[in-house]
């Protein structure tokens, strides 16, 4: 599938607003399609509130490239990352073109409240985080944790509507110590076995693969493993505990 079919079926709303003022005319002049007519994206209406795996992918290339230049430099293993995510979803050729309006935007200032505020708006919570959960992966991509990026990270997360205690539990999926688990479920080591369980039901609804199923096999793929390091806390709390 070519680049521009994919521009024009798969983006909506990203294409408008301060994410399309971005990245806009560097797809523009990747498209192949010639009939395809690119708007002006700085002023662009967003009428699509649908979020498509094009809107996903433009969110993740933008929010990416904004904690990537947080530090102040960008690494190897970082961009890896973000390339590996782009071949499993849009296969290798895209993903070279892909990385083309990364490299364009990481050149750029960024307006992340803008992005951010556009973003919750048009994108369901179930999205939201996961491109948090992808966000965290990069930062720990070099096997090393940067300050500003974390803080980069947190604002986003705050910016995205997300609670607390929702970004305290993928956070935790990374940054590990003897309570992650417990961060992980959203409850306090003093909780009861009962509560520990409640919590667990009500984690895996909010988690499950299948809120995020419209979005391409790669952010489901990455919600499964999501999936899988809840269901690990909880056997960890609950071998722990010596729970049934």
């Amino acid at each position: 599938m070519k680049l521009g079919k994919w521009v024009g079926g798969g983006i909506g709303w990203a294409f408008g607003g301060p994410i399309g003022a971005l990245v806009g005319f560097v797809l523009g002049a990747l498209f192949d399609n010639a009939s395809l007519i690119v708007h002006d994206p700085g002023t662009a209406s967003i009428n699509n509130t649908t979020t498509q795996p094009g809107d996903f992918a433009l969110s993740l290339l933008v929010l990416s490239a904004a904690v990537m230049k947080s530090d102040g430099k960008t690494l190897r293993s970082e961009l890896d990352y973000v390339k590996k995510f782009l071949v499993t979803q849009f296969g290798s050729s895209q993903a070279q073109q892909l990385l083309q309006v990364l490299n364009d935007v990481l050149k750029k200032d960024i307006p992340v409240y803008e992005v951010c505020v556009q973003i919750r708006d048009h994108m369901p919570e179930s999205a939201r985080l996961q491109l948090l959960h992808y966000l965290y992966g990069i930062s720990k991509a070099d096997g090393e944790v940067s300050d500003q990026e974390v803080i980069m990270i947190d604002n986003i997360a705050n910016y995205l509507n997300i609670s607390g205690a929702d970004a305290a539990s993928i956070k935790a999926m990374y940054y590990r110590d003897t309570e992650s688990d417990y961060r992980i479920l959203e409850i306090a080591p003093t909780a009861t076995d009962e509560e520990v369980k409640k919590a667990y039901r009500k984690m895996a609804l909010k988690y499950h693969p299948d809120k995020v199923m419209d979005m391409g096999e790669a952010v489901q793929k990455a919600a499964e493993e999501k999936f899988k390091s809840l269901n690990d806390a909880y056997e960890s709390i609950k071998k722990k505990r010596g729970m049934a």
